[in-house]
């Protein structure tokens, strides 16, 4: 068994700005605490102090056990990383340095040959031996066949790039949760899993024995798994921590009295400081003309100076406001119409041919397991569909990879689709600051004037952050920053996947009300069960291939069956 204890960490951004300031909790043996709070306050770079990452600018981190960790990126990969790579990437250092020295002295020899290259790889193989590297292979097989049910020896060379989201994340959760590590630090572990990985993530949380540390933004797990909030608060002088001590479903309500309380402190607190200033005040008129006053004066000056030194209660949390504003516009009635469309990977079949019909003003949700297919069909769409017009060019600078498929879906008058990509992968963005992109425009938006731009970030919760880059904002910054560019696209077909994966709650609720009052037609590729509520009907990508139409989510399709 481990814990972790975390006393008075600060950390100060490379621009000078104070994030986090005397951030103290622990995380007892065997407990699991969801470390929440809005998007940007700091929940990552958190995570990436405790796990060593970064240095804190001040206070201390101690732990008994061996750290296990899970990083946000994991969901996204993108690069030639293999499957043998991510699961080498969680195992212990020991593990890690030996598989590096294997692959570094295998690739030497494959390229001179010379004796010593062969002495070296040699006594690489020796070493992998002697820290269990052979014991970990075997691990790592009831890993890939539990996560993919594909054995190690198949799986490990795959690029982790083929794997859909939730698949990579099954991966890395199977290493850790059943791997030696007593202290576990999980950044969003639940984001790119569908439903009924979600459902086996809480069990499997509930019942281990280890100590986690975990950033959910998904509620029902929280209220779950969690036996203890520890919530990032925003504050001008750097975030800090507030612990709920119960479930997550006693959380809002014991928020808002420890907030009201604050407030009722600060109150009391201004109106005892004004009344020493007034007495004060009084005591230095009366001394003006009575000496005898003059130590009345001194002693009041005295308990306002004592007073004000003490400082004032901890202050009311920032209240952080999101308000969006999707407009959108009027279409033709068949928003989308499939026909005989068949979603198709490497000239195999992904899923069999289905026929659909998309209505204006509908709000679909696209359902089913991961890897069966979704997000294929909403980049389909993303696209144009099958063969598209110029008024159904995607709006805004990505272009969608174009998606292999048999059959067609067509796009009707009007529809100019707006895509919300699930791994937040917009390259024409990275580098550039908030204000520059709003500022600039592209080929579809109109660029704005830098105060117009500093307003629309703001309603956004996005000011603070006006002069960062895109790559360097939180999942959930990065995301509000792309609802944004929709707004101001005018796209009037929204195709949104997983798009409440890195909202905090406050700013879910704000997609939920601007979708909502949107003119114009929404799907939406989720494993949000709470979002799901919010829809009118739902397309679900079953396990035996087929896609068929319901009116209630439904959330215990399994796997789809295909050569893997």
């Amino acid at each position: 068994m481990g814990h972790l204890d975390v006393n008075a960490v600060g950390f100060t951004l490379p621009d000078g700005r104070r994030l986090l300031r005397e951030v103290t909790f622990r995380v007892g043996e065997g407990a699991k605490v969801a470390l929440v709070g809005p998007n940007g306050t700091g929940k990552t770079t958190l995570l990436r102090i405790l796990a060593g990452d970064l240095a804190a600018s001040d206070g201390a981190v101690t732990r008994s056990g061996g750290l296990g960790v899970m990083r946000q990126f994991i969901g996204k990969v993108r690069d030639d990383t293999t499957v043998r790579d991510l699961l080498v990437s969680v195992a212990p250092e020991a593990v890690r340095r030996a598989a590096a020295e294997v692959e570094r002295t295998e690739l030497a020899m494959m390229e001179r040959e010379s004796e010593q290259d062969q002495l070296d790889y040699a006594q690489a193989l020796a070493d992998w031996g002697e820290v269990g590297g052979y014991d970990w292979e075997t691990f790592w097989d009831v890993c890939t066949v539990a996560a993919l049910g594909t054995p190690f020896e198949r799986a490990q060379w795959r690029k982790v790039s083929t794997l859909s989201g939730g698949e990579q994340k099954r991966v890395v959760l199977e290493a850790l949760l059943r791997g030696p590590d007593e202290v576990l630090l999980l950044d969003e572990p639940d984001n790119y899993l569908d439903v009924p990985g979600k459902r086996w993530l809480e069990g499997r949380l509930v019942e281990s024995p280890k100590t986690v540390l975990f950033v959910s933004h998904d509620r029902e797990l929280l209220d779950r798994v969690a036996t203890r909030i520890a919530t990032l608060e925003p504050s001008r002088g750097g975030n800090t921590v507030w612990v709920h001590p119960g479930r997550f479903s006693t959380y809002e309500d014991a928020r808002a009295d420890r907030n009201a309380r604050l407030e009722e402190l600060r109150k009391r607190w201004d109106e005892e400081r004004v009344k020493l200033r007034e007495l004060v005040v009084m005591y230095r008129q009366k001394a003006a003309y009575n000496s005898d006053m003059a130590s009345r004066l001194r002693a009041a000056e005295t308990r306002l100076r004592r007073f004000e030194e003490a400082g004032p209660p901890e202050a009311v949390p920032l209240r952080q406001k999101v308000s969006m504003r999707l407009t959108g516009g009027r279409t033709a009635k068949r928003a989308v119409v499939a026909t005989g469309l068949e979603l198709r990977v490497d000239g195999g079949q992904l899923m069999a041919p289905f026929d659909a019909e998309i209505w204006f003003g509908e709000r679909v949700g696209i359902l089913g397991s991961n890897g069966s297919g979704k997000s294929h069909f909403l980049r389909l769409l993303a696209a144009g569909g099958s063969d598209p017009d110029t008024e159904h060019e995607p709006v805004g600078d990505v272009r969608p990879a174009p998606v292999e498929h048999a059959g067609r879906v067509v796009l009707g008058s009007r529809v100019r689709p707006g895509w919300f990509a699930q791994t937040h992968d917009h390259a024409a963005l990275h580098g550039r600051s908030l204000l520059e992109i709003l500022h600039r425009g592209d080929d579809h938006r109109a660029g704005m004037p830098r105060d117009v731009a500093a307003r629309a970030l703001d309603r956004y919760g996005l000011a603070r952050a006006a002069e960062q880059t895109f790559d360097s904002l939180s999942g959930g910054q990065q995301a509000r920053l792309q609802i944004l560019l929709l707004e101001l696209s005018g796209a009037t077909l929204l195709l949104l996947d997983e798009p409440t994966d890195n909202l905090d709650l406050h700013s879910a609720e704000a997609l939920e009300d601007a979708l909502a009052a949107f003119e114009g037609t929404v799907l939406a590729v989720t494993h949000d069960r709470w979002f799901a509520r919010g829809l009118d009907r739902f397309l679900v990508f079953r396990a035996d291939g087929r896609v068929v139409a319901s009116d209630e989510p439904v959330w215990d399709e399994g796997r789809v069956a295909r050569a893997r």
